[in-house]
């Protein structure tokens, strides 16, 4: 059930990333009006704010709202992590309520290896966490944020996006595995190797915001505008939206470190590609037509793919 939940939610953005581009290649049909223009668009992609109905207007929430995605994710995912690390050492049979999860779900439980599985999911979790923790901390810190706005559906779709997230990772856990079992600790290659790609393109994609910041920043780190510019360094020598395909390899790494054989995790991250894709090609097509001067050799988000 969570894997098709998820494969449902990768096709549709992958529909609305060819609806619209096969929209911007008709004459004229690169603007972004209309309600599809207003659930895919956000921040400075949704131009003329001002000009917008007073209805329109009102369904709209600042982007620095992206906040709340992140701190409900730290409180959420923290818990769940907290329940996790519990489960494994206090007696009993697992939560009446994480069985009915399963159930719903459609968890398979035949796993032989559950101690092991448990403590995939476990690092995953912990990821997850970590990832939704350093994001909060630099949107408190790090980024300038515009006055640039998004939709309520975008909005509330966001704050249980890292909900359901969450419970996805916790449906790795076999569900006949009892709270007291022995976890088995067993590093495999496949941890160290999801870790690794975890940690490098954590740090990327954080290099990529500081510069998108410092754009707007003087040289003592005060804010002296809201404006846009084309950001050079790292990552963004090749493509418009490093930080997009960061996020990418992020979940893939968390795939990685739950075996690789998970497929209800392989349509997270195709889901996540697809959001991600349907984002950068929509600022890439806005530095484009913003910048006459913008760098041509620039793919959206994909290096020398796309």
């Amino acid at each position: 059930m969570a894997a098709a939940l998820w494969a449902l939610l990768a096709a549709s953005f992958l529909a609305a990333l060819l609806l619209q581009r096969a929209r911007a290649r008709r004459p004229g049909g690169g603007g972004d009006s209309g309600f599809f223009q207003e659930l895919i668009r956000y921040g400075k992609t949704k131009s003329g704010g001002e000009r917008r109905p007073a209805s329109l207007r009102l369904l709209h929430v600042p982007k620095r709202w992206f906040i709340h995605f992140y701190a409900v994710s730290v409180l959420w995912n923290g818990f769940l992590l907290i329940w996790l690390l519990q489960a494994q050492s206090l007696p009993g049979s697992l939560s009446s309520w994480l069985q009915h999860l399963h159930h719903a779900l459609g968890r398979a439980s035949q796993n032989e290896d559950m101690g092991s599985e448990h403590f995939s999911a476990l690092l995953v979790l912990l990821l997850l966490w970590l990832h939704s923790f350093r994001r909060l901390a630099e949107c408190l810190w790090t980024s300038v944020f515009s006055d640039g706005v998004i939709h309520t559906v975008q909005y509330c779709f966001g704050l249980g996006y890292y909900v359901a997230l969450g419970l996805t990772v916790l449906c790795q856990v076999p569900a006949n595995f009892r709270n007291g079992e022995e976890l088995s600790v067993q590093i495999c290659w496949y941890h160290i190797m999801g870790i690794v790609m975890y940690i490098w393109a954590s740090l990327h994609q954080h290099r990529c915001l500081v510069i998108l910041a410092n754009l707007r920043k003087s040289k003592s780190g005060k804010v002296i505008n809201l404006s846009h510019s084309v950001p050079y360094g790292d990552w963004f020598e090749r493509v418009s939206c490093p930080h997009y395909f960061a996020e990418v390899l992020i979940y893939v790494s968390m795939a990685i470190t739950l075996g690789l054989h998970n497929v209800t995790w392989w349509f997270v991250v195709l889901y996540v590609l697809s959001n991600q894709a349907l984002a950068a090609v929509l600022c890439h097509e806005f530095y484009q037509n913003k910048f006459s001067s913008y760098p041509k050799h620039r793919k959206a988000f994909i290096p020398f793919v796309y």
